[in-house]
């Protein structure tokens, strides 16, 4: 090869190694930044996914969506849900709480839940704050939240306060009630079962968040519905629920009181016995008495602890008997009203029957 020709080749190739190292270091630089990028991609998508699923948040938002799905089996399978007795009394709950409402039947939805904060402390608890509807009625419930363990890379979590909390409730005049339209019999679900005394309260667990219609409409009793929001978890909420007597059954006592005072009348006494009426004279009587009723009490029920009481009211009875003076011998004829109040108690007993006592109401 010529001098001059490889000399020139040589100056081309001085001329061309600059021009790939610039090449070079821009693909250097753009393999820099589109790692970059990828490694704050990863970062944002895995923030986004402990955010949406594995964060404390993440967890709690499951709960409240299985509320609002009336999934409650589910929901108590949430770790730190269920508890036993001897949490239940750690956490100032009676210990022989009733599961009855913790199930579908007995669940009223709730609308627009949403996470709204979680702070971490330095003891390792989350305080996630979460806001809902619950009928009518907006809430905010707090929960405590702690790491449960790890799946791999991802963390777990549990309630360190179990979300469950108790209505203590009392029903006057009454049994049967339901919650959100679920059935239920104090005796079912008391801890002393059909010999519990009617006054003591029972203890329900509830989920919080959660709101709990309670009514009362037999052929007995009945009361309007009383709400009851729970939005603190392991909280106590006493609920004292007083029933109405129903027409009906204020029809039932009046029939059964006018046909013990029928009944009375038939005595040919002057004191019918066991009977809220009669009459003392100091003469004689010729003859047996004949009593009637004149006038029957209009029967009002009113509470009266566990049953009901029949207020004092008026009645008359009438008599007609003659009666010989001890002094002269002579006969005049009684015929008169014999006025008198009647008072009394009905009881309901277990197998749903009441029991009427009458008294003279003095």
């Amino acid at each position: 090869m010529p001098r001059a020709d490889h000399e020139d080749q040589m100056d081309a190739s001085r001329r061309a190694r600059p021009k790939r190292r610039r090449t070079l270091a821009r693909d250097l630089t753009a393999l820099t930044i589109v790692g970059v990028l990828l490694v704050g991609a990863l970062g944002a998508t895995g923030a986004v996914l402990y955010r949406d699923l594995y964060s404390p948040s993440a967890f709690v938002a499951r709960y409240l969506d299985l509320l609002t799905s009336k999934q409650a089996a589910e929901a108590l399978t949430l770790p730190g849900v269920a508890v036993d007795s001897s949490q239940l009394t750690a956490s100032g709950l009676p210990s022989d709480a009733n599961e009855a409402l913790l199930r579908a039947a007995a669940l009223a939805p709730l609308t627009n839940a949403s996470v709204t904060d979680a702070v971490e402390g330095a003891d390792g608890i989350t305080t996630v704050t979460a806001h809902y509807q619950a009928g009518p009625h907006e809430g905010t419930t707090v929960f405590r939240v702690q790491r449960a363990g790890w799946v791999g890379v991802a963390p777990t979590w549990r309630f360190a306060t179990s979300p469950l909390a108790a209505i203590d409730l009392t029903v006057r005049g009454a049994t049967r009630f339901t919650v959100n339209g679920f059935d239920l019999d104090t005796r079912q679900v008391a801890a002393q079962g059909a010999d519990a005394d009617p006054l003591d309260p029972v203890a329900l667990l509830v989920f919080s968040p959660g709101l709990y219609s309670i009514s009362v409409d037999t052929p007995v009793s009945t009361s309007p519905g009383v709400a009851v929001l729970s939005d603190k978890p392991q909280a106590s909420i006493p609920v004292d629920l007083q029933t109405q007597p129903t027409a009906e059954f204020e029809n039932a006592v009046q029939k059964q009181v006018e046909a013990f005072l029928t009944e009375c009348a038939t005595q040919q006494v002057l004191q019918p016995t066991g009977c809220p009426f009669g009459l003392v004279v100091r003469n004689r009587i010729e003859d047996a008495p004949v009593w009637t009723m004149e006038q029957q009490p209009a029967v009002s029920l009113v509470p009266d602890g566990a049953n009901w009481a029949i207020e004092r009211v008026p009645a008359v009875a009438h008599i007609q008997v003659d009666i010989q003076s001890i002094f002269d011998g002579s006969v005049r004829h009684l015929d008169e009203a014999v006025p008198f109040y009647v008072a009394g108690t009905v009881t309901i007993l277990p197998d749903g029957t009441a029991s009427i006592q009458i008294t003279d109401g003095s």
